[in-house]
């Protein structure tokens, strides 16, 4: 198939002018398509196909018709990518079921559909409001296929004139690289040049630093006394589950609300994390035995460990996030209340037990970094990496090391 631009001269308007159209030539056939563009035969140039220098609003009406010939230029492409015939029918049918291209709420929609399917309702939720963030920049009713450099850098400024920060707007981007990506790999967009590769969204994350309380920190909210009264209900709970993480390998909040009785076998928890459902195993330490036993060593196997969940009221996956949401926005605000009683500056939240765990017990003594991330139940190591801050005390202790096996091998003369 092959086409042009022309100037219908066999159509005059009242004001002189003709309609431009592109002319579709395939197997003999002719199709016209009207540009909703009209010129004077004065100001077209037959054979270059493009109007003239002296034309007035030249820029704006050669930009229009060089769009219109992009576009279909990327039809034509898309179509033999994926092996579909080229002709009219299949080129100007405004059908969606025969449409191969892709919307970016098309893209979004179907994602959250599949994530609400597998229960993952925080992640869906997630998508849902990255949607939101694009809508409020561009329509995203737009083809995915059209989003480029200029679009991302554009989307960027929005955010950032609206007060996010990095690590706010490198989420939107990462979602948005991630739905765009399967849309590329299922074939429902063709582009020579992914835009996201020459964005970087990587580049946006800031470097911020994790924060972990050190062990002398963990003896004082170990000794630390709360009057159990109804209105300390939620705060004895968060001082709890705080320890439990840290003596459990650094779980999260959802997994130990998610922990059954089933799940505790001769000292020894065994559980699927619900993140990356990988099944983690380990012998519990005394000071988490103990917690546990403070709730109940015996119950229903299917019952929950921990006051968060009930299984016969929490029963769907949109219950489960709406509950662990709730709880959670309640245990970390009597977090931060404990963190101030044990003299912390930083805030303490259930996230800075995993921390914790993950650098003062582990990278900080040594432990190899492919063991702290299969501990930590990650699914790929480049996570673990983000926790491998070295303490001060490591750099200090290693530093002393080096500086013995020098003095043991070289004399030094001065």
């Amino acid at each position: 198939m092959t086409f042009k631009v022309i100037l219908r001269k066999d159509v005059i308007y009242k004001n002189n002018t003709s309609p431009l159209c592109i002319q579709f030539l395939h197997d003999g056939r002719k199709k016209t398509i009207g540009l909703g563009i009209s010129l004077t035969r004065e100001y077209w140039n037959a054979e270059a196909q493009k109007v003239t220098d002296d034309c007035p609003d030249r820029d704006n009406i050669q930009f229009q018709i060089t769009a219109k010939i992009k576009e279909y230029s990327k039809k034509i492409q898309r179509l033999e990518a994926l092996d579909i015939p080229v002709n009219f029918e299949t080129l100007f049918d405004a059908k969606p079921a025969r449409s191969v291209g892709i919307t970016i709420e098309g893209g979004f929609k179907a994602e959250i559909e599949r994530l609400e399917s597998l229960g993952k309702i925080n992640s869906a939720t997630k998508h849902k409001y990255a949607l939101q963030v694009l809508n409020g920049y561009k329509p995203t009713t737009m083809a995915l296929e059209a989003v480029d450099l200029d679009y991302l850098k554009g989307l960027e400024l929005y955010l950032r004139q609206r007060g996010n920060k990095d690590n706010s707007i490198a989420t939107r981007f990462a979602i948005f690289k991630a739905i765009y990506n399967k849309a590329v790999k299922e074939g429902k967009v063709m582009v020579k040049q992914n835009p996201f590769t020459l964005f970087q969204v990587g580049s946006l994350w800031a470097k911020t630093r994790k924060r972990a309380i050190d062990k002398d920190d963990i003896q004082r909210l170990i000794d630390l006394e709360i009057v159990e009264e109804h209105t300390m209900e939620y705060r004895c709970l968060a001082k709890d589950l705080f320890l439990f993480s840290y003596f459990t390998a650094g779980m999260n909040f959802g997994d130990i609300a998610r922990l059954r009785y089933k799940d505790i076998v001769k000292g020894r928890v065994n559980y699927s994390r619900y993140k990356t459902q990988k099944l983690l195993s380990f012998q519990l330490f005394p000071m988490a035995l103990q917690i546990l036993e403070k709730y109940g060593a015996a119950g229903h196997g299917e019952d929950y460990i921990f006051p968060i969940l009930n299984r016969h009221e929490h029963t769907t996956p949109q219950q489960i996030f709406n509950r662990l949401h709730k709880v959670l926005r309640k245990v970390n605000r009597e977090l931060k209340v404990l963190g101030e009683m044990i003299g912390l500056e930083m805030p303490l939240t259930t996230y800075v037990a995993r921390h914790t765990y993950a650098t003062e017990i582990t990278l900080s003594h040594g432990v190899p970094l492919e063991t702290v991330s299969k501990m930590l139940g990650h699914s790929r190591i480049e996570t673990t990496q983000h926790y491998a801050k070295v303490t001060d005390n490591k750099i200090d202790t290693d530093t002393k090391a080096l500086d013995k096996i020098i003095a043991e091998r070289f004399s030094v003369v001065i």
